[in-house]
């Protein structure tokens, strides 16, 4: 991480004091400490720490940045570092949760001016989803930076989807700074079906899809979900590959505080749809599962507000359940979404109604909701996925742009 921060720092002080590669010699000391510094850090380097990849691309250029509180080149927020770096940068992009992070899922968030740049922050995640053509008379180039958890349901990749559209649309170049996908090491759930299309899933993709934010960008344009191509630029992570854990330097949002919540979190947020809590408002959000009718009682917690839970679920309420962080241990021996903890909460829970409308787009399909109240068994309703996975996997193989798991001796379930 020093050596990282100690390379940015040198090409920081190249820019600011001699200019943007006006010289061939700042090049070729660029380069020579590049290599230097890459092959002595041996650590996953996010690409936005790549400073020397793609800052020559933004020079001269107004740019439009797509980031939040996680754009970060080491603890510095990527807004900043850009400014310091005489990048003339016209309007910032957030997504859900907001520019800081630290907004309720789902609350819808107003435009505003950042209080430390002045810049305008135009909200993707309030009254608009999608950039609206008029900034683009303003901007040469949009930047995208955002840290994503490898699941479907987690809106980021739907930011993703509607900037590049928009992009297309307007003949802007994107450069994706691509960031390493902490359940990047396997893929699992049901692939979506089109028909069932939201905000929470706009692609026919499983729950756990296995790539990088970048990735990904690249099949949305080759796979033609978006109406026109976009002019696309990924600047790759550097020692990265789809075997490596990954701890996230950041929470990505508010309640997914920790890593155990980022690996649980594709077997969790099927509950949102339910009647059940995940623990938003504790200290262990989507980390537990419970219900004030949930009928063994070994366990409870009490959601109250707090940031990024300003009214939770069953707000002072008792709820039993589950606390799964004596269950899950970091690392692949407990990948792969549990459909068992659904089943026991269907079944141990005394209400009329237990899932709502909202279960079946976060599943992608009808299907998962009819096994789980058919008594289907956990084993079976992952059979059930075995061939929508294997089909999307071969397609994945035409995007990877990093050394894949199954070549290291891992495979699905």
């Amino acid at each position: 991480m020093i050596i990282t921060t100690l390379q940015n720092i040198l090409y920081y002080c190249l820019f600011k004091y001699f200019g943007m590669y006006k010289n061939s010699l700042i090049v070729g000391i660029g380069l020579f400490f590049s290599s230097v510094f890459t092959l002595s850090a041996q650590e996953i380097v996010p690409a936005a720490h790549r400073v020397q990849e793609y800052i020559h691309l933004l020079q001269n250029k107004s740019i439009g940045v797509v980031a939040n509180h996680t754009s970060l080149i080491e603890d510095t927020h990527i807004v900043d570092s850009l400014i310091n770096m005489n990048v003339d940068i016209k309007y910032i992009f957030s997504p859900e949760h907001g520019f800081r992070g630290n907004k309720d899922a789902g609350k819808l968030i107003l435009n505003s001016i950042d209080s430390i740049t002045g810049l305008p922050v135009i909200s993707l995640y309030g009254k608009q989803k999608k950039p609206a053509d008029h900034y683009f008379e303003h901007v040469d180039l949009m930047l995208f930076d955002l840290q994503d958890v490898g699941v479907r349901f987690y809106t980021y990749i739907s930011t993703l989807h509607y900037v590049m559209e928009a992009c297309a649309e307007n003949d802007t170049p994107l450069i994706l700074l691509d960031r390493p996908n902490p359940n990047g090491y396997y893929i699992d759930g049901p692939v979506l079906d089109t028909a069932y299309r939201s905000f929470v899933g706009l692609h026919p993709i499983p729950v756990v899809y296995g790539l990088t934010i970048g990735e990904l960008a690249f099949m949305i344009n080759g796979e033609g979900w978006i109406n026109e191509k976009c002019d696309l630029k990924v600047i790759e992570c550097d020692e990265y590959t789809h075997s490596d854990l990954y701890d996230l330097p950041v929470p990505p949002s508010p309640n997914l505080p920790n890593m155990q919540a980022v690996y649980l979190y594709p077997s969790l947020a099927f509950f949102e749809g339910t009647v059940m809590s995940v623990g938003r408002g504790t200290h262990f959000p989507f980390q537990v599962y419970g219900h004030p009718k949930y009928n063994e009682k070994d366990f409870y917690f009490v959601p109250l507000p707090t940031k990024g839970a300003s009214n939770p679920k069953y707000n002072g309420q008792k709820c039993y359940g589950h606390n799964l962080n004596d269950l899950i241990q970091l690392g692949r021996e407990t990948s792969g979404i549990k459909p068992e903890y659904l089943k026991d909460a269907y079944l141990k829970t005394k209400t009329d109604t237990f899932f709502n409308s909202f279960f079946k787009l976060l599943a992608g399909t009808t299907k998962l909701q009819q096994q789980i109240e058919a008594g289907v068994s956990a084993e079976q309703i992952k059979s059930s996925w075995h061939q929508g996975l294997n089909d999307f996997n071969e397609l994945r193989k035409k995007y990877l742009l990093y050394e894949d798991f199954e070549r290291q001796g891992l495979k699905d379930e």
